[in-house]
């Protein structure tokens, strides 16, 4: 099914509100002006079939902790641990008031991308670069050659201790 759109409870007057707890002038809160997020739709609400399965999580949730995920360079486990202690990360994915508890379990991540495939994470790799050259981190003649390390980093060994 197409991901679900958050209702507002009737005890919504009595929660803490996102934009109260967090600056306006945060680095995540000004990604949030600068991204597109009708994009992430648009790109993955072809891949829902309404006769299939419970309503999906929000799209915008989704493509918001895999964005958090590579900024922060996170695990599947530690971003969705910070999001529950962090309101800029709960802000960033799209919620409106603070939550105690993340609406998923940290493989519902793994199944996203599963479900997306490979070409339709490029749609958040697009979206990474375009609002960097938005924001000015980039410029367009600094992406015409992009050079990959593939070599793995190296790995911190110890010696063992002699005891």
């Amino acid at each position: 099914m197409p991901p679900k759109i958050p209702h507002l409870s009737d005890h919504a007057p009595f929660r803490m509100r996102l934009d109260a707890m967090i600056d306006g002038r945060h680095e995540l809160v000004r990604l949030v002006k600068l991204s597109d997020w009708k994009r992430f739709e648009d790109a993955f609400g072809a891949l829902y079939d309404e006769n299939r399965g419970g309503p999906a999580l929000p799209t915008r949730l989704m493509a918001g902790l895999h964005l958090l995920k590579h900024i922060k360079a996170l695990s599947d486990v530690q971003v969705c641990a910070q999001w529950v202690e962090n309101p800029n990360f709960q802000a960033f994915c799209g919620e409106e008031f603070f939550r105690h508890e993340l609406q998923l379990d940290r493989s519902s991540m793994t199944r996203w991308r599963g479900r997306i495939g490979p070409d339709k994470l490029e749609v958040l790799l697009a979206e990474t670069i375009a609002v960097a050259t938005k924001a000015g981190a980039v410029s367009p003649r600094e992406m015409e050659r992009v050079t990959i390390d593939t070599l793995p980093a190296a790995v911190r060994c110890r010696e063992p201790a002699s005891g």
